[in-house]
C-alpha cells in the first residue's frame, strides 16, 4: 500500500501545510491568485473571472480581493479549519489588484514573512507597441 503523506485533499489523505507561497499575477484585465506549498505544488487557485466577474470588472481591485479570498478560503476548508502559520507573497504584473490582494491576505490572519515583486522589466529590449488612439 502506498502512503500519501504529501497529498492534499478533502478525505483522509490530508496534510498540514505550515508555510505557503501565494503567487499573484495582476494584469489590467484579470487577477489570478495561486497558492502553493514551499516546493511549488499547487494547493488552490482562484481568479477574478472564476469569482464571478465578467468584462472590465475583472480588472478592478474588488475582484482581485474576492479572488484572493476565494483561494485562501478553499485552502482553509482543505485544512479543516487549521490556521496557516506563515505565507510568502510573490506579486507579478502592473494591475490594480496588487494592493487589494495583500489586504485580503492580511485580513485572514495569515502572517506574511515577506512580499516580493517579480514584475518583469525590460532592459531596453523589444520595441513597445504603438500608443493607443483615443
Amino acid at each position: 500500500m502506498k502512503k500519501f503523506i504529501e497529498k492534499i485533499g478533502l478525505r483522509n489523505n490530508t496534510c498540514i501545510i505550515p508555510k505557503i507561497v501565494i503567487h499573484v499575477q495582476a494584469s489590467f484585465n484579470n487577477t489570478i491568485v495561486t497558492v502553493t506549498d514551499i516546493r511549488g505544488k499547487l494547493v488552490s487557485w482562484s481568479s477574478a473571472g472564476a469569482s464571478g466577474f465578467r468584462g472590465t470588472r475583472k480588472g478592478t481591485p474588488y475582484a482581485a480581493q474576492a479572488a484572493a479570498f476565494n483561494a485562501i478560503c478553499t485552502l482553509v476548508d482543505q485544512q479543516q479549519g487549521i490556521k496557516i502559520k506563515l505565507a510568502e507573497v510573490i506579486i507579478k504584473g502592473p494591475g490594480l489588484g496588487r494592493d487589494a490582494t495583500l489586504r485580503a491576505v492580511s485580513r485572514n490572519s495569515i502572517l506574511l514573512s515577506f512580499v516580493r515583486d517579480v514584475t518583469p522589466m525590460p532592459h531596453n529590449g523589444c520595441r513597445p507597441p504603438k500608443k493607443r488612439r483615443v
